[in-house]
């Protein structure tokens, strides 16, 4: 019997490192203007698919989910602020951060002094646009760069007037979300999901979709999946209840799993545990976490952040983590013009990359066994898994993962916990693990419904 083995990314088109495609996917995917809604989301979901097999959902605009609704399709043709001569001042044709997203349509000549509330600048960062959002009210409204206004309030003055022109619509349409179920020998699922909702940011959140795109890749080509792993990328917040609210059955099937964010820039791996395991226990997915990434800031669950708020929330408490480098809100370019393509880098990516398939690696091969020959320890030699002389049989690091796990497999220890205690690699106790089934010295141990349903063991 072989434990599950560790996941590669095939070699990328054209020999590149895996860094410079993960870089180029992000480049390939950040013109697209997504939103909750729309064409640019589509586009997205299109060129994900082009890369893994797809089953794309549309919910109609007003469903009923939970205690929210599926929003109207936001759809833009052209939106700019310009002077009564014509000179365009803004335009959202430049960049979709200068119009608030789900603004809806308006034209209007007005003062400066009347327009300016719905103005938004980061005045600190003068030439830094904004990202802001009127989803669920009927506000409008542009960004730009606090230069930019400098410069039109010195023209024309407070009582100066300006033209608005938003061509938007709101109408019946559709939230698009993805999924891809990579099939695995149980029904048991890990979760990987990435909101593909924000436009033009790089690091929030187009580095987390090549990420998951590419892990999702990779893990469609391994052999002997123990799980069925599931990719979800679709909008925030709403994205993720409206798949929530759909799939009831994930608080039975769902047995781990990552919301995933952030995941190119230069910081450090940040890891925000699952609720359950914050207010009791550490979960699976949080040991898994702590045993590959050993450096990783690790956080407690707080109802804050990204979707991992939706997976956790009281009455579905999946075993959901969430994986950052730097987190929202920790990085000064956060929502604004300036997570751009400079603030990612190709290494970053792929140890992202790295980290997510080593995670799912860990979890997929978490088992729990009973030592065969409990009674004293068995003579490893007679069974070609000792050399005294030293060299032909386990090496000094399996040997003692292979002591280790000889005398933790007692049906309730698994191998997130001999990782733990030993303090050796997991892949060196998931081989030392298949090596002692193959001398029939560990058994898989009988499941324990009491060991509990949400935890990947």
């Amino acid at each position: 019997m072989n434990g599950p083995r560790i996941y590669t990314l095939p070699a990328p088109v054209r020999d590149q490192k895996r860094g410079d495609a993960l870089l180029s996917f992000v480049r390939e995917i950040l013109p697209h203007r997504r939103s909750l809604t729309g064409e640019g989301l589509r586009q997205t979901l299109d060129a994900i698919g082009e890369r893994v097999p797809l089953q794309i959902r549309e919910v109609f605009s007003g469903t009923p989910i939970l205690d929210w609704e599926a929003p109207a399709e936001w759809q833009v043709h052209t939106a700019r602020l310009s002077l009564p001569d014509g000179r365009c001042v803004v335009d959202w044709a430049d960049n979709p951060l200068h119009l608030v997203q789900y603004s809806g349509p308006r034209q209007a000549r007005m003062p400066l002094a009347e327009l300016k509330p719905h103005l938004h600048t980061i005045p600190e960062r003068p030439d830094w646009i904004p990202y802001r959002t009127a989803y669920w009210t009927d506000d409008w409204g542009f960004c730009l760069r606090q230069r930019t206004l400098d410069a039109l309030e010195a023209e024309i003055g407070p009582d100066g007037e300006v033209d608005v022109f938003i061509d938007s619509r709101l109408t019946d349409g559709a939230m698009s979300i993805a999924e891809c179920r990579i099939e695995g020998r149980s029904d048991r699922e890990i979760l990987v999901s990435a909101h593909a909702c924000h436009p033009a940011l790089a690091n929030d959140n187009a580095s987390a979709l090549a990420v998951a795109t590419f892990a999702a890749e990779a893990l469609a080509q391994a052999d002997g999946l123990r799980h069925s792993i599931r990719f979800i990328f679709g909008p925030g917040t709403v994205g993720a209840l409206a798949w929530l609210a759909a799939n009831p059955s994930a608080r039975k099937t769902v047995a781990a799993g990552l919301v995933l964010a952030n995941l190119g820039d230069r910081g450090d791996f940040v890891y925000k545990r699952t609720r359950a395991g914050t207010l009791g226990e550490p979960l699976a997915v949080d040991r898994a976490v702590e045993a590959v990434l050993p450096d990783a800031e690790i956080r407690p669950f707080e109802p804050f952040g990204y979707d991992e708020r939706q997976f956790n929330s009281p009455g579905f408490n999946l075993p959901v983590g969430r994986l950052t480098r730097t987190p929202h809100g920790e990085y000064p370019e956060y929502h604004t013009s300036a997570d751009d393509l400079s603030l990612l880098t190709p290494e970053s990516l792929e140890g992202s990359l790295d980290a997510v398939l080593a995670i799912i690696h860990a979890l997929d091969g978490n088992e729990r066994y009973l030592a065969t020959r409990p009674y004293g320890e068995p003579m490893l030699g007679r069974y070609g898994l000792y050399d005294p002389v030293g060299g032909k049989a386990l090496a000094p690091e399996a040997q003692r993962a292979a002591l280790w796990l000889l005398n933790l497999s007692d049906g309730y220890h698994d191998l997130l916990d001999v990782t733990a205690k030993s303090g050796l690699p997991f892949a060196a106790v998931r081989e030392a693990a298949d090596r002692l089934l193959a001398a029939h010295l560990l058994a898989p141990a009988p499941h324990d419904p009491a060991s509990g349903a949400d935890d990947a063991s």
